[in-house]
């Protein structure tokens, strides 16, 4: 069965962890595709800092050269409306049919929040779910709902690359510990966070002088 890994976020901006996150789940998965989508106007969040057309940049340098095929998807972005993940995820059933393993990655301050989501418990209906712990968080830092529905629906590599969805995966040795919140705040402290961005990112960020203020 062919295998997908997608990976949402705002990307604002793109950093290493989101690289390191999708490629890994790439990989585990041996998948043969990731796709990459950013969030349009979100629910969720605050207004975004980055235009959409310099996240777009950003995220093409970021993932410009890996071994995988990437593909940036804008569907959220073209949106008119506020974003929602289960209508990408069932965007995405529609597009590649019950023949394709889909796997939403994200990370752990996504997990906490996804009882927050809209048809969240809906979104194991179209795609697997898969998310690596940021150091410090564990099971124990979930709402028990979230906890519980995971850990019902825990499966293995196996499982998840030869289902089309309905799975969870935890991976608790990926130790990611970068967000784009700390980034921002460097940023506009005029420190340069040249370990936690790819160096094209960052050349483009100061190119065009992003979050400066």
């Amino acid at each position: 069965m062919p295998c997908i890994v997608l990976l949402g976020g705002s990307f604002d901006p793109v950093h290493n962890g989101h690289v390191e996150l999708g490629v890994f789940f790439a990989k585990l998965f041996n998948a043969d595709g990731l796709r990459v989508i950013p969030t349009g106007k979100s629910a969720l969040k605050h207004t975004l800092q980055a235009t959409a057309a310099d996240r777009l940049a950003m995220l093409r340098r970021a993932f410009d050269g890996q071994a995988i095929a990437v593909e940036i998807d804008e569907q959220e972005m073209l949106r008119n409306s506020v974003t929602y993940t289960i209508d990408t995820l069932r965007s995405l059933r529609a597009e590649y049919g019950l023949a394709t393993s889909l796997v939403f990655v994200m990370g752990f301050d996504q997990l906490q929040q996804l009882h927050n989501w809209r048809e969240w418990r809906q979104l194991f209906d179209y795609a697997h779910i898969c998310v690596a712990s940021r150091p410090g968080f564990g099971v124990e830092s979930l709402p028990e709902v979230v906890a519980e529905v995971f850990s019902q629906r825990s499966g293995t590599v196996e499982k998840i690359r030869n289902a089309p969805h309905g799975y969870t995966y935890w991976m608790h040795d990926l130790a990611i510990n970068i967000s784009s919140t700390a980034i921002r705040a460097a940023l506009q402290r005029n420190e340069v966070p040249t370990k936690a961005l790819p160096p094209a990112v960052l050349d483009y960020i100061q190119t065009h002088e992003l979050y400066k203020t």
